[in-house]
């Protein structure tokens, strides 16, 4: 999900994180029950590092403009949305730096992946913060965004829904649950499971897409 470039990248910013991601088109089904949370557009095309394997990090170029690293930090538990959710939580550290590539044509280079996005974005505010707070360098309040994502891999379509809390790490757990819950408040359209199965970072989807085609 979205962050601009922290002010001190020497820092990085604390996250907390589920998605799910799952084969096929995006169904308009689905798109009209995210709806309801009035999201923005964005598209976008995204690069990331798949060899060499770097367990336990994230490499990526976003959007052509800023280089992001993420360490992985491990799984604080399950997020357990009664009779609508379960997914792994993720516990992530990221710095981002700008970036300006040579102008050309999008290619694929060896080592790296082309996704393409076309995202649908809601942001909610710290709902437990008492007054004003700012991250340094992240041009938004702290809080929790969900996104709804079509992907394109590889002649390949795909689809994910994902929460990003991002704030004080006291905060983190309960923003993120306090979010699906409304999110979540009305069930995702029948044939949609957000199960435990599908539950995963983009990282470690593309690791399995990779060995698979290996």
């Amino acid at each position: 999900m979205t962050a601009e470039h922290p002010a001190s990248p020497a820092v990085g910013v604390h996250s907390l994180e589920v998605r799910w991601i799952f084969p096929g088109q995006l169904e308009t089904a689905v798109t009209e029950w995210f709806g309801r949370s009035a999201p923005a557009m964005e598209s976008r095309e995204d690069a990331y590092l798949l060899g060499p394997h770097l367990p336990g990090l994230s490499v990526k170029i976003r959007g052509g403009e800023a280089f992001e690293v993420k360490a992985y930090h491990g799984s604080p538990g399950t997020l357990d949305v009664a009779g609508r959710a379960r997914g792994r939580m993720e516990s992530w550290q990221k710095w981002s730096f700008p970036f300006d590539p040579p102008r050309q044509a999008s290619v694929e280079l060896a080592g790296w992946r082309l996704i393409r996005k076309k995202r649908r974005i809601s942001r909610f505010p710290l709902i437990a913060r008492r007054g004003r707070m700012s991250l340094p360098g992240l041009g938004e309040e702290p809080g929790c965004a969900v996104e709804l994502t079509e992907i394109r891999m590889r002649g390949e379509a795909w689809w994910s829904l994902g929460f990003e809390a991002i704030g004080p790490a006291s905060l983190l757990h309960s923003e993120l649950e306090a979010t699906a819950a409304l999110v979540l408040a009305e069930a995702a359209p029948p044939g949609i499971e957000l199960g435990t199965n599908d539950s995963r970072s983009y990282a470690e989807w593309l690791g399995q897409r990779r060995d698979a085609e290996a």
